[in-house]
């Protein structure tokens, strides 16, 4: 056999050697085979953390309760227990009303103040709904705000009572604080319409 025939079987022998490794690992294109595993590790992906809601409202020496803790104070309320008629005696009333969509750590949105006889006529239309032995167990469905009057005395005591504007309509006294006087605190009773109209107004 000639050197040029060995020359030209050997080439022949390295072409088809070629092929073969190029048919079995992908062409040379550079694109990878359609089942090749990722060699880089996946971390399954994390679901979004929810972002809690910014608080409404602000507190303040004025209003300084979350609505969690005026619904809170309000439920402890023992119906058919005190007194018919409060004798305490205000000279200014701060009102905070919450939101109808108050939840959680909410604060009171509005803040106003009444000073002398307005402060007593509110306290007068407190004093005039009529007391109930029993919580109320009909409740509407409607959504409306909440409102805790903070009455103030002379001897700088500060009677707070809770007036709920929707729902089982719930009129409660919630605490005293102070030095004042205030006599039996007043028995629960439902918010009158009269009330709700006076705590409408600004």
């Amino acid at each position: 056999m000639s050197a040029s025939r060995t020359r030209g079987l050997i080439g022949a022998t390295l072409v088809v050697t070629v092929l073969g490794i190029t048919a079995a690992c992908g062409d040379e294109s550079g694109a990878q085979p359609a089942a090749q595993p990722s060699t880089t590790p996946t971390t399954p992906g994390t679901p979004p953390t929810a972002t809690p809601p910014t608080p409404s409202g602000t507190p303040s020496m004025d209003c300084p309760e979350t609505i969690t803790a005026v619904r809170q104070a309000a439920d402890k309320t023992v119906w058919g227990k005190g007194a018919a008629k409060s004798l305490f005696d205000p000279v200014s009333v701060t009102i905070c009303q919450y939101d109808a969509q108050a939840s959680g750590q909410d604060y009171a949105t509005v803040t106003t103040k009444r000073n002398g006889k307005q402060a007593t006529d509110l306290f007068a239309l407190v004093n005039a709904a009529k007391p109930q032995p029993s919580k109320p167990t009909m409740c509407t469905k409607e959504l409306g705000p909440t409102y805790v009057l903070r009455f103030t005395d002379n001897d700088r005591g500060v009677l707070s009572i809770t007036a709920e504007a929707f729902g089982c309509r719930r009129l409660v006294a919630a605490s005293f604080e102070g030095q004042g006087k205030p006599g039996e605190l007043p028995a629960p009773r439902a918010v009158t319409p009269e009330l709700v109209k006076s705590l409408g107004l600004r």
